[in-house]
């Protein structure tokens, strides 16, 4: 069904325009509209380097900018206390590019003095070396939360998505040693993307932390990409292709398993680098030092995006393309949130 909707979109925009779009399920799915907060703190960082002792200020006025109430109450609005909350982040793009953990650290902070069990707090991403390497599992050693890459948590053999593309498996996904090739392939196929177990068996709400930086395939390496391949094995068939994962990509997050559990998304825009990718190239880079809040996470990759072609305008190069934005309207057709801009309620604090 899924499919046959992405299908139906595509033909609409090929002969007839821009056909309406359906209401989202975010936060503002009565009104069609996404709110949005930014908020910014002009010491957040110096020489692009986060400044530990802003953060919580920072955090804190964010939450109360866009809850329109105390950090706690934003919290309590959010999460049950029984919550199993799941931090994810992006980790492989290190501390510098990546999601940087002295925001992170901030933010549990603020979950934990609301009430919430330290002990009901998962920082995760898909390699346990990735999260050592930029500083999450002393993160969470610190605070006593726990740290999990999903190459250790495991898949759940009786949950996964499933497509015609067809990927050569590789050690870690679930199937991989268990099916033969095909002749002439070269080996093994799998047409199933399993979701870790972390999210079927333990997590009940997901907060996606996400950087402000490109991505070659999907324009930012924001939530829609920290919920799809995030969450999932048997990636690789879809990360060479924008047109692939423009349609993968949002059939995974609407999975049972992963949208209905997600919570809230903050965009960690303390920097904007708009080039480099998963490589740190801060001559590519401008300080924003902003974070943006909202229940929507495709209205704010989307925001993510323009900020990064203007930052490209600014510093132009002959021959780049522009963003590519079917995912963003196929996340849309699907009801994940709002890629349209004019129904984006932008609310910058101060």
């Amino acid at each position: 069904m899924r499919r046959w909707l992405l299908f139906w979109w595509a033909t609409q925009l090929a002969g007839f325009g821009e056909a309406p779009l359906p209401p989202a399920r975010s936060e503002a799915s009565t009104t069609n509209r996404a709110p949005i907060t930014i908020t910014r703190q002009a010491d957040a960082t110096v020489a692009f380097a986060p400044q530990a002792p802003a953060m919580p200020a920072l955090v804190e006025a964010a939450l109360r900018a866009h809850a329109g109430t105390n950090s706690a109450a934003a919290w309590h609005a959010w999460l049950s206390p029984k919550d199993v909350v799941g931090f994810k982040v992006t980790s492989a793009p290190g501390p510098v590019a990546g999601t940087r953990p002295a925001l992170v650290r901030a933010l549990l902070e603020s979950l934990i003095a609301s009430g919430h069990p330290a002990r009901q707090i998962v920082i995760w991403d898909r390699r346990k070396a990735d999260l050592a390497d930029s500083g999450f599992t002393r993160l969470a050693e610190e605070l006593g939360v726990r740290c999990i890459g999903l190459d250790t948590a495991g898949w759940d053999a009786t949950k996964a998505y499933e497509s015609p593309v067809p990927g050569k498996l590789v050690y870690g996904d679930l199937e991989f040693g268990q099916t033969e090739p095909p002749t002439g392939t070269g080996g093994r196929l799998g047409r199933k993307s399993h979701v870790s177990r972390l999210l079927t068996q333990e997590i009940t709400r997901i907060i996606t932390v996400a950087p402000l930086l490109n991505h070659n395939h999907l324009g930012v390496h924001g939530h829609i990409a920290n919920l799809g391949l995030g969450t999932v094995d048997n990636t690789l068939r879809f990360e060479d292709s924008s047109d692939r994962l423009a349609e993968a990509l949002p059939e995974i997050c609407a999975l049972d398993e992963i949208y209905p559990k997600f919570a809230i998304c903050f965009t960690d825009a303390l920097v904007c680098q708009y080039r480099g990718e998963e490589r740190s190239q801060l001559h590519y880079a401008v300080a924003l030092n902003e974070l943006w809040v909202s229940t929507d996470p495709v209205a704010l990759d989307v925001l993510a995006l323009r900020e990064l072609a203007s930052a490209r305008e600014r510093s132009p190069v002959d021959g780049e393309k522009p963003f590519k934005t079917e995912l963003y309207r196929n996340c849309e057709l699907l009801e994940l949130g709002v890629a349209d801009e004019k129904r984006f309620d932008v609310r910058r604090n101060p």
